[in-house]
């Protein structure tokens, strides 16, 4: 049996592996002592985000009710993670032992709790929409979680009825209902938690305003502190405490020259020089809500025979990433937004595919930083106001320089509409 340092290593290897890029963006701390005087002028904007209440969760679960019965289903199992989150307020750490929640379309829900952590849980319920409209089923150490499950929903009339399973549980919970309650059967939950979280509200839009706001203001503090000789990590770091000083934890990933060709970087060594080309990505959040931006630039100005071309693919770039705004709207497949960017690469000579723009063009964003939906070639899925997506094209030349653009934006009713404005060129990143 593996120690808990062994479980917690593994675990940590894991969500790693879950989230592109990560892996190769190193733990950067803010930086101590005197601060360069952008990073000092900078004043926490933490006081203007204001935290989500619990009627708007219960509005959550209301929807969700609604989406379990238009898709025939009879209870959803939430465990420890962002849904859990999204729905209750609870944040859960997860292990071996299993902390659940059930919702079913109708009666009441019902936790599922190690009996040691059952004042925790409590505690945190308390907090939420569910204060005092949950049961809480405990379990001691040598008994069967499932078993609880299964007396829960056979309480509530469904034991042989359809229980969707969130999206992120690992096998080992759900074989272990599927054995306790043989009759269920069970399904996937994504048209529920995703149903609900794809539509962002005024205040969920509002908080990835000023996520997007914080993020980019401290890129530019951090780029205007950038000095040659500084490692990726010492400029990471001038990101890293450029958001903090502005009130949030944020951080970003930085490669250097001919590694800005790899889209998730390299965690190779590398130093800023004068005429080098930076690329940066990353984020921050705001009260769980996330915002994902990427930059490219150069220290000083593009240096060296690649200067011409250097110029040449960011304005291409550029110009994808507008295409792609530009056909971001209501009632269009989100596969059309991609094609509108990799028209424009394509036919730049950047072609044909995924040649040199080697990803999708964006992803949907919201409490995770990649959620549904996706806007990739095939996804038939009908944009509609008040979905968010990264609009985020790349042309990447092995061996070379890569360029990507990256700002978030949300579709209204008359088009998209970006929370940062885009950057407007290698030697003036922001404006």
């Amino acid at each position: 049996m593996p120690s808990r340092r062994q479980f917690l290593t593994n675990a940590a290897i894991l969500s790693a592996a879950a989230v592109p890029g990560l892996a190769q963006r190193r733990t950067t701390e803010p930086i101590k002592g005197k601060l360069p005087p952008s990073l000092a002028a900078l004043q926490s904007r933490a006081a203007e985000a204001k935290p989500i209440t619990a009627d708007e969760r219960r509005q959550r679960l209301e929807r969700a009710r609604q989406l379990m019965q238009q898709n025939q289903l009879d209870a959803i199992f939430l465990f420890g993670g962002t849904s859990l989150v999204y729905f209750t307020g609870i944040d859960w750490w997860n292990s071996e032992r299993l902390f659940a929640l059930v919702l079913p379309q109708k009666g009441t829900p019902f936790f599922v709790c190690p009996a040691f952590e059952e004042d925790r849980a409590r505690e945190q319920i308390a907090k939420g929409p569910l204060a005092g409209d949950a049961d809480v089923l405990t379990w001691q150490e040598d008994e069967s979680p499932y078993e609880r499950v299964a007396q829960g929903l056979r309480a509530r009339g469904i034991a042989a009825g359809n229980l969707g399973i969130e999206e992120r549980i690992a096998y080992v919970f759900s074989a272990g209902v599927a054995q306790a309650a043989p009759q269920l059967t069970l399904a996937s939950a994504t048209a529920v938690t995703a149903g609900c979280r794809m539509f962002k509200s005024e205040h969920e839009l509002a908080l990835m305003l000023l996520a997007n706001q914080v993020t980019l203001a401290a890129y530019k503090a951090a780029y205007q502190a950038l000095q040659p000789g500084m490692t990726q990590d010492d400029f990471a770091g001038l990101v890293a405490t450029a958001h903090s000083r502005l009130g949030f934890k944020g951080e970003a990933s930085v490669q250097v020259g001919e590694y800005s060709a790899l889209p998730h970087g390299s965690a190779t060594p590398q130093v800023v020089r004068e005429g080098a080309i930076l690329l940066i990505d990353g984020g921050c959040s705001v009260e769980g809500y996330a915002s994902d931006i990427s930059r490219t630039f150069v220290l000083g100005k593009p240096a060296g025979p690649a200067a011409d071309k250097m110029r040449r693919v960011f304005d291409i770039v550029h110009r994808a990433q507008s295409a792609a705004l530009a056909a971001a709207k209501p009632g269009v497949e989100a596969q059309s937004v991609d094609a509108a960017a990799r028209q424009v690469i394509d036919s730049a000579g950047f072609g044909p595919n995924y040649a040199h723009f080697t990803h999708r063009l964006g992803h949907g964003i919201g409490m995770d930083g990649h959620e549904w939906p996706y806007l990739v070639r095939g996804n038939t899925h009908m944009l509609a106001p008040s979905l968010c997506f990264s609009d985020e094209p790349g042309i990447y030349l092995r061996g070379e320089f890569g360029v990507r653009l990256e700002d978030d934006m949300h579709i209204a009713a008359d088009g998209a509409q970006l929370f940062t404005p885009q950057s407007p060129s290698l030697e003036h990143p922001f404006g």
